[in-house]
């Protein structure tokens, strides 16, 4: 991220990397306060987050701060400032220089649920693949659709240990161009 960015490209730049929608309300907690992106109904914020600058809070390396996320699956991401670098002009801004694994799935119930999700999948599609051979034999096509549709779900499930940096990096690059014709166009200003 640019010191020149906004709270509003930081909380836009965060769901964009993880590959989220921005459906639910957020907070970034920094030097004892909150800040953020207001949704009507939701949370309101002092000051207008396209305004706020990122070099405003004077961030010094290894300080972190709390990004919150869908209040109800109750994500937390502790984020770290890990370096500080002069402002390359010519250069598009944000960009994900690593990752280690996908992001969780959008409203998949949370920390807790997301685990015992993942521990459970390689049974469940296993299962699925020999009822859908079963169903094969018997001929009934109902079933082996339905057997079809269920594996299909879990294929995003069966993939989560890939990160793809390059997808990230298309998606932010395509913030920093300033194309808001992404799929949750409709909060930027």
């Amino acid at each position: 991220m640019r010191s020149d960015s906004t709270i509003a490209d930081l909380h836009y730049t965060l769901q964009l990397a993880m590959g989220w929608t921005d459906t639910h309300l957020h907070c970034f907690h920094i030097h004892g306060k909150d800040y953020g992106v207001g949704h009507s109904g939701g949370m309101t914020f002092a000051g207008d987050p396209h305004a706020v600058r990122l070099a405003a809070y004077q961030f010094r390396v290894r300080e972190c701060f709390r990004y919150e996320y869908n209040f109800h699956d109750d994500w937390q991401h502790d984020l770290r400032i890990e370096r500080i670098l002069p402002v390359e002009s010519g250069r598009l801004s944000p960009v994900c220089t690593g990752g280690k694994r996908a992001a969780p799935p959008e409203d998949c119930g949370g920390p807790q649920a997301f685990c015992a999700q993942l521990r459970a999948v390689p049974g469940e599609a296993h299962d699925r693949r020999a009822q859908l051979v079963e169903d094969i034999r018997a001929g009934d096509l109902d079933a082996v659709q339905d057997q079809l549709d269920a594996l299909e779900d879990l294929q995003d499930w069966l993939t989560l240990d890939r990160f793809d940096r390059r997808a990230a990096n298309a998606r932010l690059a395509q913030y920093a161009r300033g194309d808001r014709t992404w799929f949750f166009a409709e909060h930027l200003g």
